[in-house]
């Protein structure tokens, strides 16, 4: 009895082959807007809600009153549809047929092991590609409050601009420095003092003081920050001692106390290419901000596709959703990766960022 052959185009392989994919680390988006059970959406909108911190006390009752009644917290909910990413790879028969990259280690492979082993290799590399573009939503959501989505109709032409706001009039999470810290007028300490005081004024936790390159070496060579460190002045202000992290481009630099707020400080210089093949900082190399972790959360819309050997449309949810399509005009088929993706802060502006804090 023969054993019956695994296709490898159904849409529950490419999914199942899809969920193999072991996740890159980024800093944005997996210690900033985690992905929870709530976040992936059964349909192709998603709904975003935050509110304002509440620092408003219970009120003493009277035993003959019983109890007082409390308000509501206001909070703001709006509907988006998230901007569709959705890297693609041409299949040819000679790249299923031939030998892979390092596969001389292992001889003897059968063509559906080779089938297998390519697709899931190509996932991977369009999933890097979705990983970036998260991970530049993620830091574009901290720093502006807002991002920007330009929608391509191919690889060259320009389609639909999209843009989405957390804010109404005017956004509330930029702070402006009294001078640069590593000049004349600066104050790095009172500065950042006044940075954590505006999150936790409105109940906001303030752990993270997250700096470009060129901010974070300008800190240490401030002579203040030199002489707080130092064990022998009898001050105990933090301690710095750089280590790497998990993250690529990320090193946590330590701790320092900024009036009572005991804030990590963390270097960020990750890069990635734009379109127009030029090198970027995901985070300005001269900024700062205050925040915490899990400020925000990366929401994920459905996507809606005509699966491989299919003629009805049908829904998928998940962060994911492979498809393979199949032109027999032209001769071609090709592997796609899509994804909706959209980065919001769970409160309203629970991130302080300040621009050119040093120069």
């Amino acid at each position: 009895m023969s054993m019956a052959t695994l296709n490898f185009f159904d849409i529950y392989v490419l999914l199942a082959i899809a969920e193999e994919i072991v996740p890159q680390q980024t800093f944005f988006r997996d210690r900033y807007f985690p992905t929870g059970d709530g976040d992936i959406f059964a349909a192709d909108k998603v709904l975003t809600e935050y509110r304002k911190g509440d620092r408003k006390m219970a009120a003493f009752v009277s035993p003959r009153a019983g109890d007082i009644p409390m308000d509501r917290t206001g909070y703001e909910i709006h509907e988006y549809q998230p901007a569709y990413i959705a890297p693609s790879r041409s299949l040819t028969t000679d790249e299923l047929k031939k030998r892979g990259f390092g596969e001389a280690l292992y001889p003897g492979m059968q063509p559906a092991q080779r089938a297998a082993k390519l697709l899931q290799e190509d996932m991977g590399d369009m999933d890097k590609r979705i990983e970036r573009r998260e991970e530049w939503m993620c830091a574009q959501v901290m720093t502006a409050n807002a991002c920007e989505m330009q929608e391509y109709i191919d690889g060259k032409t320009m389609g639909e601009k999209k843009y989405v706001k957390f804010f109404d009039s005017a956004s509330e999470h930029t702070f402006t420095t009294a001078g640069k810290w590593n000049g004349a007028g600066g104050d790095f300490f009172g500065d950042v003092r006044a940075m954590a005081k505006l999150l936790t004024r409105r109940g906001l936790p303030a752990a993270d003081l997250v700096l470009g390159l060129d901010a974070a070496d300008a800190i240490l060579e401030l002579e203040k920050v030199q002489r707080l460190l130092d064990k022998n002045s009898g001050i105990l202000i933090g301690q710095i001692e750089q280590e790497l992290s998990p993250y690529h481009g990320v090193v946590y630099m330590g701790t320092l106390n900024f009036g009572g707020h005991k804030l990590n400080l963390i270097s960020v210089d990750e890069t990635y290419v734009d379109d127009n093949d030029q090198e970027q900082n995901y985070f300005p190399s001269t900024g700062a901000m205050v925040t915490a972790p899990g400020c925000g959360h990366l929401m994920y819309g459905q996507i809606t596709q005509i699966d491989y050997g299919s003629t009805e449309f049908a829904d998928h949810t998940g962060r994911r959703i492979p498809k393979f399509i199949l032109d027999q005009e032209h001769d071609m088929r090709k592997l796609r990766l899509g994804a909706r993706p959209l980065a919001a802060p769970k409160n309203y502006c629970p991130y302080i960022f300040a621009a050119n804090v040093v120069g």
